[in-house]
């Protein structure tokens, strides 16, 4: 085979209180986060988001340690996978590519092309695909080709996804049968499936298959986990005016307490690394929420991290895509039956799901410019007197 590279893909994290600011600010320039009517809008709200969610984000920060450990935990899987591969004589280095910060994907492109590889397999750290997570990346990747003859001519495959995967499957089913077997009456405690949500509006418009691919990670999860436990799958870490996808992680744990729920078993369903959303917004912030509701033991399964079972089951994911024909970036981000990617290409006139979408969009847009103009004291509505 040559010499091969794995680049793995991640969101990314602020490691110090100091890098809050500046990721907060990555994250909402990406268009596949925020969607706007008007690029030109990008920058100026991702400015204004940044700033006013900075304190807060901070303060949770703190809460766990003052920085985000998905760095570091990513270089752990990078260092067993590439290890691993070795014992299966692949002779592989693996890459480790963030969307929003250090290491940026352009650095590990850097580094890809300095160590003239023959072959390169991508594989995003996300299990289910959404346009705003794997979809991001791959786009900024065949940008980063199409502006670059040598990267251009690397020999490479994609894997767009890779929850069906009974490795991944079986890790997750021990992981949380070992949690249920802490607890007393192990058949009595609900599993709670906790997923990053997405705006409603992707799904519905754009084609996101991200819900799709969720509920049925969920059910293949049960399946192999065989115990009668019922289940629920909620979304978490929502952010902005427009919906998201239902029902919300805080509000179906505040209605499974109200049913006499009292044993609930979190799972971070798509999340393989312990970060902000798992080690804050879950065990802190959702626990506290639950527990005031009523539920009396809140327990969470731990996100894979370098679970040998994980780890594995990667590495044999490696070995397949390098055997298998290859898959092309341009095949992943414009398949047929699959997202459209940014920017929107249909319109319809109306009354419509898509016009609500844009009104509410717009609305919010106003509500921003309003915001700004409050905080300057500068504008429109001041120059006319209603400020």
């Amino acid at each position: 085979m040559g010499r091969v590279g794995v680049l793995l893909l991640n969101l990314g994290g602020p490691e110090r209180i100091e890098d809050v600011r500046p990721f907060l600010f990555n994250l909402f320039s990406d268009p596949e986060i925020i969607r706007l009517p008007f690029p030109w809008l990008q920058k100026p709200l991702a400015w204004f988001i940044s700033l006013s969610r900075s304190r807060r984000s901070e303060a949770n920060y703190q809460l766990i340690g003052g920085g985000s450990p998905l760095r570091r935990i990513t270089q752990e899987q990078a260092t067993a996978l590439q290890e691993t591969l070795h014992r299966c004589d692949i002779d592989a280095t693996v890459y480790i590519g963030m969307r929003y910060w250090h290491p940026f994907t352009e650095e590990a492109v850097a580094r890809i092309k300095r160590d003239r590889l023959d072959r390169l397999v991508i594989l995003p750290l996300y299990p289910q695909f959404s346009i705003s997570t794997s979809g991001s990346s791959f786009r900024l990747l065949e940008l980063l080709r199409q502006q670059d003859e040598g990267f251009r001519h690397l020999d490479y495959t994609v894997v767009p996804s890779w929850y069906r995967r009974p490795g991944y499957l079986k890790t997750m089913a021990e992981l949380i049968a070992q949690e249920l077997d802490r607890h007393p009456n192990p058949d009595q405690v609900h599993v709670f499936f906790s997923a990053h949500g997405v705006p409603v509006s992707y799904v519905e418009e754009a084609g996101d298959p991200y819900q799709r691919e969720i509920e049925d990670c969920t059910r293949r999860i049960m399946d192999t986990l065989q115990r009668p436990n019922p289940y629920t799958l909620a979304y978490q870490s929502r952010v902005g005016p427009v919906e998201w996808l239902k029902p919300y992680t805080e509000a179906a744990m505040e209605d499974l307490a109200a049913r006499g729920v009292r044993d609930l078993l979190v799972v971070p369903i798509s999340f393989v690394s312990e970060h902000i959303e798992t080690l804050q917004e879950l065990d802190i912030e959702f626990r506290e929420q639950a527990e005031e509701a009523g539920i009396e033991n809140f327990s969470r399964v731990p996100a894979l991290n370098t679970h040998p079972g994980f780890i594995q089951d990667l590495a044999e994911l490696v070995q397949e895509s390098l055997e298998s024909p290859s898959l092309t970036l341009e095949e992943v981000i414009h398949p047929p039956r699959r997202a459209k990617m940014y920017p929107q290409e249909r319109w319809e006139w109306g009354i419509t799901t898509m016009a609500e979408v844009w009104n509410g969009r717009l609305a919010m847009v106003g509500f921003i410019a309003l915001l700004v103009e409050m905080l300057s004291g500068h504008g429109p509505l001041h120059l006319a007197g209603l400020l």
